[in-house]
């Protein structure tokens, strides 16, 4: 396994968490402290605190000191080469959705079959 693979396993593996995905979220409109990140979940700062450890493990985020402050970051890199590697195999497989429907286009229409089966009849009872 190349480290390029290993890094997106971590990637995908660190979002497959729903906490993660908004926290990434949230970091997507800006960086944001420990407590910022908290707020909207109801589980403790050390549980909030685990999840940004995974995301940075990850390589989805980092943090920084700033005075008393310690925002975390989110890495745009990171998401451009996950969004990279989806958007390889999406590409290709609009490419097949469309050589199936250049070749359903080209088809001749079909008539609608009959129905020419019989409904079974009841077995007589005994």
């Amino acid at each position: 396994m190349s480290d390029a693979d290993a890094a997106l396993d971590r990637a995908f593996a660190a979002l497959a968490d729903p906490v993660r995905r908004a926290i990434v979220a949230r970091l997507s409109r800006g960086s944001a402290t420990l407590g910022e990140l908290a707020e909207p979940f109801s589980i403790s700062l050390q549980a909030v605190s685990k999840h940004i450890t995974v995301l940075e493990e990850a390589g989805l985020v980092w943090r920084t000191r700033e005075a008393q402050r310690k925002p975390v970051h989110l890495d745009p890199a990171a998401l451009e080469r996950l969004t990279a590697w989806i958007d390889r195999y999406r590409l290709d497989a609009e490419r097949s959705f469309r050589r199936l429907d250049a070749v359903l286009a080209a088809a001749p229409p079909q008539t609608p079959r009959k129905n020419t089966t019989t409904p079974r009849s009841k077995e007589k009872e005994s």
